[in-house]
């Protein structure tokens, strides 16, 4: 059995390119999911992988409706192998089912590895460099200005008690609870 998955990554985005190529193979059953990429929970596709069998094929229009990330996508794919459920994207053209399309999926599997490597190599060339120039990585220790010039408002905000925490942090655009409470306590 053929089975449709569908994904955008927000609700007012349009499903029926990726739809319409799904039903213009003949695939009825299309799982649709409407959120974003980055997060882990995709109600539909957990319950795609709940009814999909042994000798089905899982059929996207395009990778990245599986997956953000190459090694996400891989692992995800590997499986569905390992099951013995085949995978088909409609737009790099990758048929697990075929012996082609398993090669592409395995070269796709070596260039991810590759480009992992290269850029594990790269940082790591560039942090070296950056130290024999006497440069430390990452943020500056201590206070932002901006946030010592509003530190007296947000600690009278605080000490008013007439607002949450969360009221304070969102008037004062303050990113997280540590940073708050570090302003807070900033002598």
């Amino acid at each position: 059995m053929q089975i449709g998955y569908a994904r955008v990554s927000k609700f007012e985005q349009n499903l029926d390119l990726q739809t319409d190529a799904l039903k213009h193979l003949g695939i009825e059953k299309i799982y649709i999911d409407k959120v974003s990429g980055v997060k882990s929970e995709k109600p539909q596709l957990d319950q795609l992988l709940s009814f999909i069998r042994k000798g089905d094929t899982l059929t996207v229009w395009r990778l990245d409706r599986i997956g953000r990330t190459t090694v996400n996508l891989i692992k995800f794919v590997t499986e569905l192998i390992e099951n013995g459920i085949h995978f088909k994207s409609l737009t790099e053209n990758i048929d697990t089912s075929t012996a082609s399309g398993k090669l592409i999926f395995h070269i796709f599997c070596a260039l991810a590895e590759h480009e992992r490597n290269v850029l594990i190599e790269r940082t790591n060339a560039g942090l070296k460099s950056a130290r024999e120039r006497g440069k430390n990585g990452g943020r500056p220790k201590g206070m932002t200005e901006k946030y010592k010039e509003i530190a007296p408002l947000v600690k009278a905000s605080y000490e008013s008690k007439t607002l949450p925490v969360e009221d304070i942090m969102k008037a004062f655009k303050i990113g997280s609870k540590t940073t708050f409470y570090k302003i807070i306590n900033l002598k």
